[in-house]
């Protein structure tokens, strides 16, 4: 099988030669951390580290749902330790001048009145031309022949909103004027069904992505009745779009604990979670316990096992194995992997999973294994 038969399978729940061989990625820190530890200087972003590692290839199309044009970045002031920037979302941060990966401290957020709405639905133009790259001819091409999965990443309904308008004022907002609400999450719903169009007009997708993370540790930021209410609809009609151009694996990205959403999602079409994040509360093993097989999972390998150490990874390996065997599930990291994990230790994690799972070792992996034993 190659990558692109084997994913889709794998996740529909049919026999597989082997799981596919991938991962979420890791924070910029742990790069940092990990070139004193080993790991090669060239190799300090998420795209070498999947080539480095020789993880199966996956890709999404070219085509944006994000806003055109975006907000210019630039510095508002700085002193020895931090920068207050505007993102190019918009959003007033404060961020560590020495570049490291921590959450940045929000100031302001650009998205507070129905004034700044018009603003924002100028930069989300459905018909915006420009939403696809203009060689889009030679990547239809391209992809014509190709071995590995792709799909569409088609945006967000929730999470984007509360990044632009911040927690505090859309949860304030869903409550007292949802018809603002409303009418933000049905311009982002015509607004993926556009590039949707635009896609599978010219390549058959293998999937869609979305992503939303809103949820906390103790559960979503919204209600599940609010949920049904003002995104349920909507994720249905884009979800109905891709099935009707083949497409049956939609995946969500979200942290935290998810578990009074699965079910609104199921019924929108969303058949994929995603990553996971079992001390956020969203433990695979559990959803798969409530759910069955109507959801497929990617992720859930706790993160915190490759902290612990070789014998908590072999455990956490071993929990996993009954639900890798019931199918639809691959298994991974399920967030980036933190500095805390050593680099030795994340290569046992790496060969722990590979041999439970028949994933044949690549071939740049015995060079890997002996640079890492050589520095150790």
């Amino acid at each position: 099988m190659n990558d692109r038969e084997r994913w889709v399978a794998a996740l529909r729940g049919q026999p597989v030669d082997h799981i596919p061989d991938e991962e979420f990625g890791y924070w910029r820190d742990t790069f940092i951390a990990w070139h004193k530890q080993g790991l090669p200087r060239e190799v300090k972003d998420n795209a070498i580290a999947d080539r480095f590692f020789c993880f199966a290839r996956r890709e999404t199309v070219p085509i944006s749902v994000g806003l055109r044009p975006p907000f210019r970045r630039r510095v508002i002031r700085e002193d020895e330790r931090h920068r207050v920037i505007v993102d190019s979302e918009g959003v007033e941060a404060v961020v560590h001048k020495d570049g490291s990966s921590s959450i940045p401290h929000y100031v302001r957020f650009p998205l507070q009145t129905r004034a700044d709405w018009a603003e924002f639905k100028r930069r989300l133009d459905p018909k915006d031309p420009g939403r696809r790259p203009v060689d889009w001819e030679w990547h239809v091409r391209q992809w014509r022949e190709r071995t590995y999965p792709l799909g569409i990443y088609v945006g967000s309904l929730f999470g984007r909103l509360r990044n632009w308008m911040g927690f505090e004022h859309i949860a304030v907002t869903v409550h007292d004027d949802p018809d603002w609400i409303h009418e933000m999450v049905e311009h982002l719903t015509e607004l993926a069904l556009a590039v949707i169009d635009q896609a599978v007009q010219d390549v058959q997708l293998d999937f869609a992505a979305f992503w939303e993370d809103m949820a906390f540790r103790s559960g979503p930021m919204i209600s599940p009745a609010m949920f049904r209410e003002f995104l349920v609809p909507r994720y249905k009609r884009i979800t109905d779009r891709l099935r009707q151009h083949g497409v049956d694996i939609v995946y969500l990205d979200c942290d935290g604990n998810i578990m009074d959403l699965v079910e609104p999602w199921l019924e929108a079409g969303v058949n994929t979670m995603f990553p996971l994040e079992v001390r956020g509360g969203s433990d695979p093993v559990v959803i798969r316990q409530r759910f069955g097989k109507a959801v497929r999972l990617l992720g859930g390998v706790d993160k915190t096992k490759l902290i612990e150490g070789k014998e908590a990874i072999r455990k956490e390996i071993a929990r996993l194995e009954p639900l890798v065997a019931d199918g639809g599930y691959i298994p991974h990291v399920d967030h980036r992997v933190p500095p805390d994990v050593t680099y030795e230790n994340y290569l046992y994690y790496l060969k722990v999973k590979r041999d439970a799972f028949g994933i044949p070792h690549p071939r740049c992996w015995q060079e890997q294994m002996a640079a890492a034993q050589a520095h150790l």
